[in-house]
């Protein structure tokens, strides 16, 4: 019978742990260096490429960031906390604030791209939708930025018929944004359905939200309704799940 203390794990594991529970216990805080390979090396008695395994461990969790020329450090973790029933509240952008203010608690939020364009509806777009023929949408892509890291890729699509003409055709819809303007051409929006997954980034999306190696993405697809029960808009989210803690606060 194996000893409890045994561990076949190999090396590297077992020095990423170490590395791993340092960090939990304060030892080495946010922005901190770990570390680096040599010190691994002398402090372990193991080879290069073991120590570069144990801090890649890490990099691979999106525990720690390698810096050119400076070494591993911890990352630095202050997340956006999304209020998922605050955030979509009628009070807010009903009195022309913007849905973000309910999570960004004031810090610097930025939209850097943003895209509007009309399109052809894909299969699964119209289908929520309730389009029939030819019907087109209209699109709004954008990317957020917070503190000046990019956090977050949406794409909003609604039917280009109901919104023609409207502000939600432009790159700047306006105080209370796309759901103050859906209520003023009388299809308010009264009811959401959201759907949540996660799996790995592309690399496009790990590029273009500059993650680190080993971060998932957490994927939210949005559904307005008015109430009517017509489906208004639909906005697929790609956020970097390193930057969000997604909460939901309702009573019983």
């Amino acid at each position: 019978m194996a000893k409890a203390g045994d561990d076949r794990r190999p090396k590297y594991q077992r020095i990423a742990d170490t590395l791993r529970e340092a960090i939990r216990s304060g030892e080495y805080g946010p922005g901190d260096r770990l570390p680096g390979e040599n010190d691994l090396m002398a402090a372990h008695g193991v080879a290069r490429m073991t120590a570069r395994q144990a801090l890649g461990v890490l990099r691979d969790e999106g525990v720690a960031e390698a810096r050119k020329g400076a070494g591993v450090f911890v990352r630095e973790f202050r997340p956006l906390r999304r209020r998922g029933i605050q955030r979509l509240a009628q009070q807010q952008w009903g009195n022309g604030r913007s849905v973000w203010s309910a999570d960004i608690e004031g810090r610097s939020l930025e939209v850097d791209q943003v895209t509007v364009s009309e399109e052809g509806a894909p299969d699964g777009i119209a289908a929520v939708l309730e389009l029939t023929g030819e019907e087109t949408v209209c699109v709004r892509r954008r990317r957020f930025v917070l503190d000046g890291k990019p956090v977050l890729l949406a794409t909003s699509y609604l039917p280009a018929s109901l919104v023609a003409g409207s502000a939600i055709t432009r790159e700047d819809t306006g105080k209370g944004g796309t759901y103050a303007r859906l209520a003023e051409l009388g299809h308010k929006p009264v009811h959401f359905r959201e759907e949540v997954r996660s799996r790995m980034p592309s690399s496009d999306e790990a590029t273009r939200l500059s993650m680190s190696a080993g971060t998932p993405v957490i994927l939210i697809c949005r559904t307005a309704f008015t109430d009517e029960g017509r489906p208004v808009e639909i906005n697929e989210m790609t956020l970097d799940a390193a930057s969000y803690i997604l909460e939901y606060d309702f009573d019983a």
